[in-house]
């Protein structure tokens, strides 16, 4: 798996127009397209601290402002502070004859607990927080200067979220009625407010009792020390910007000054199709697990295709060129390799069969009659334009390639495959399993420049069996997907 991270030699193509290599693409199986990171909507399934694997709902969360109570993260290297236990000696005040009775017998020390980072040794003992008898917490927080003022500027905002919800329900559930001129009857202007749906009286005077008082801008600014200018500075006593962007509210200009932080929870997303908005990558809700529900991602679902080798390329000249082709499904595909203006619409054989015979014998019955709830509606995408440009010929195969299934243990085997396919040799060179290498030709521009690589692109059309249960409960429907690809195959090396 390391090609993965390698650059995109193999670049596929999706409906928005960007190119995206298998590992970063998903493939719809309600739309049969292929969706990239701009395709599909991101959503929220459930929060949980990355430290002590607490999961929560999305309401408890929101009264913890997103930070775990039980974890912290050190002020200086922003990793996570574990508890250390110390012992500290117990300080009595005792009387002038106790104090000779306890000389003889020693002190036994009370157990603490304070934060400690293994990373780089800061403690909160350095921060002159107190320690604490108990291990699960307790520790004291340094309080924003300004929480009264936002607090009021929340309520304020509250209440205006909450006027503006009963003026839309006011809205929605308003009978429509018809228009009547003023000048026919005698309507008095409280009426017409009334008829209109507007209240009698503004709620101005209301609403201006609970608006806060604004902030007003000053020019008064605190003038500096006296000694800023004669006293060297020690960097190492002072706080970087990112640790001081880390506090906000305080902004400690001093390492001493630095408070930690409870820890941030982590979210665990799930991605959903823009267009017919079915999830195509949904994981477990446990913290602990990395298994996902749903994980519809291209590299189960289409051909992998791969560049072996590549002859030198040079202006005018046809070179070879090796592919490998991946089957990554449980059932036997057929590849057949297109020009680039192909058109990318999937064809449906079977379902327009079915749909001839259900209409045969349901007469005229038009399918729009069906409730909303059973009537699909289709949903219309304009292909956008891609920018990439090919600057040489590839010549594509007449007979198609057929790949067998997956199969896991076939990877091991070093027997021979029992699979019987008519190859053309001049097509296939090498077959394993649900692999195979085929041989291309590739012939540059004359007028290209060296600095330019080299991009061939071809429309690969392969067989995909569908098995979505249909409200209908129809079987497994066989489709034929086309996806454009662009391969960048190397650069020039001169004339011939």
């Amino acid at each position: 798996m390391t090609y993965l991270n390698q650059p995109d030699y193999v670049r596929y193509i999706c409906n928005c127009g960007s190119l995206k290599p298998i590992s970063k693409i998903y493939f719809c199986r309600h739309c049969l397209k292929i969706r990239c990171g701009y395709c599909v909507c991101q959503e929220v399934d459930s929060h949980y601290c990355p430290n002590c694997m607490e999961n929560l709902p999305s309401s408890e969360v929101r009264l913890k402002k997103n930070k775990c109570s039980n974890c912290f993260d050190c002020p200086c290297c922003f990793q996570t502070l574990s508890t250390r236990a110390g012992l500290a000696p117990v300080r009595t005040i005792l009387t002038s004859s106790e104090a000779e009775e306890a000389k003889d017998v020693k002190a036994t020390p009370k157990k603490v607990y304070y934060l400690f980072c293994s990373l780089c040794r800061w403690s909160s003992r350095d921060a002159g927080i107190p320690d604490q008898s108990v291990a699960t917490g307790g520790w004291p927080e340094l309080e924003n200067p300004h929480t009264t003022r936002i607090n009021a500027l929340i309520d304020y905002h509250k209440i205006l979220a909450s006027i503006e919800k009963q003026q839309c329900e006011r809205k929605k559930f308003r009978p429509k009625r018809s228009f009547m001129p003023a000048t026919m009857y005698s309507f008095t202007s409280a009426l017409v407010r009334k008829r209109i749906g507007h209240p009698i009286k503004p709620p101005a005077q209301s609403q201006s009792t609970a608006q806060p008082a604004p902030s007003v801008a000053s020019e008064e600014v605190e003038e500096l020390p006296s000694d800023i200018f004669t006293e060297p500075v020690d960097i190492t006593k002072l706080t970087t910007l990112e640790q001081r962007l880390q506090h906000p509210d305080a902004q400690a200009e001093k390492i001493n000054e630095l408070r930690p932080q409870h820890r941030q929870f982590l979210v665990k997303r799930s991605q959903r199709c823009r267009v017919c908005e079915h999830n195509v990558s949904k994981s477990d809700l446990c913290p602990q697990s990395t298994k996902f529900k749903i994980l519809l991602a291209a590299l189960y679902h289409i051909p992998e295709v791969k560049i072996v080798t590549c002859e030198p390329l040079r202006p005018g000249k046809a070179s070879e060129l090796l592919l490998k082709f991946c089957n990554p499904t449980q059932h036997q595909t057929q590849i057949t390799i297109l020009p680039l203006d192909t058109s990318l619409s999937t064809s449906l054989l079977e379902e327009k069969e079915d749909l001839k015979q259900e209409n045969t014998q349901q007469g005229c019955e038009s399918p729009n009659l069906l409730p909303s709830t059973v009537r699909q509606v289709p949903v219309t995408e304009d292909p956008k334009s891609i920018k990439v440009a090919p600057n040489a010929d590839l010549v594509l195969p007449h007979s198609p390639l057929i790949l067998p299934p997956r199969d896991d243990a076939a990877e091991y085997d070093d027997t021979s495959d029992n699979h019987n396919f008519q190859d053309d040799p001049k097509l296939v060179v090498w077959r394993k399993g649900n692999k195979a290498v085929i041989r291309l030709h590739v012939t540059p521009y004359e007028n290209n420049e060296n600095e330019e690589p080299i991009t061939v692109g071809f429309v690969m059309q392969h067989g995909y069996v569908n098995t979505i249960a249909t409200l209908e409960h129809k079987p497994p429907q066989k489709v034929d997907v086309k996806v454009k690809l662009y391969l960048t195959v190397g650069q020039l090396v001169g004339e011939a």
